[in-house]
């Protein structure tokens, strides 16, 4: 049984949610834009404290790992990675899309099994990215990846195979777009299912036990795409 400090940064929401044995003992989060930098160490004192527990209790720190936020999985990764190896403790990584599929079973459970009862389901995350673009993977009702992940701009015939022969559930803050223009009636949409750090609870105390952990020197986030930075209108137009 580990006490670990589960940190999620890949969207505008950012959150902390402390857990032992794979139940949450306290969550904080912040919508507040651009406040992960700011936010976080805040939120992750304030929740310890609140849980009566200090940084020397904590068995392991686990984090989102991508894809998502450029910015926001950088400062996630720069604090998971500072405290574990400050803390000597092991660091854990978690791909954003399986959180985002595990909050999704845990909300909608019994509407994945009345769908599995009449046939085959797919689970579809999304996290929004450019214009039409989204970042997906497919994971089956047993929450196994069927699918990697991949950045996709989704068009009317997006997933159209697929849907002959599975209801595939779609959720996640890019399932809005999906929902515009896919009209197969084995398309579900649920886009209030949001990340959390909340989620990542109980994968990360089955990898803690399995003993997979990450390298908190060398681990990289999958940002799936390089950053690429704007140029502010004014130094295009030359003033």
């Amino acid at each position: 049984m580990a006490l670990i400090l589960n940190l999620e940064t890949a969207t505008p929401v950012c959150s902390v949610a402390l857990s032992h044995n794979g139940q949450m003992l306290g969550f904080r989060d912040s919508s507040e834009e651009k406040s992960h930098a700011t936010r976080l160490t805040l939120m992750i004192g304030e929740l310890l404290a609140e849980c009566h527990y200090g940084t020397e209790d904590l068995d392991a720190i686990s984090l989102s790992m991508g894809p998502g936020s450029y910015t926001g999985l950088r400062i996630g990764a720069s604090v998971a990675k500072g405290m574990a190896y400050g803390l000597g403790v092991p660091l854990i990584g978690i791909p954003t899309l399986k959180v985002l599929a595990n909050g999704f079973f845990i909300n909608k459970k019994s509407e994945i099994n009345a769908a599995t009862a009449n046939g085959s389901v797919l689970l579809c995350p999304m996290l929004d990215a450019r214009r039409m673009e989204v970042y997906t993977a497919l994971y089956n009702s047993s929450l196994t990846e069927v699918s990697g992940v991949e950045a996709v701009i989704l068009d009317p015939l997006s997933f159209d195979q697929l849907l002959q022969e599975n209801v595939i559930f779609f959720f996640g803050t890019g399932s809005n777009k999906a929902a515009e223009i896919l009209t197969h009636p084995n398309a579900r949409f649920f886009p209030g299912i949001e990340l959390s750090a909340i989620f990542q609870s109980e994968p990360a105390e089955l990898l803690f036990q399995s003993g997979e952990f990450l390298d908190s020197a060398y681990f990289e986030p999958h940002y799936l795409k390089e950053f690429i930075a704007s140029i502010p209108k004014n130094k295009v137009l030359g003033l």
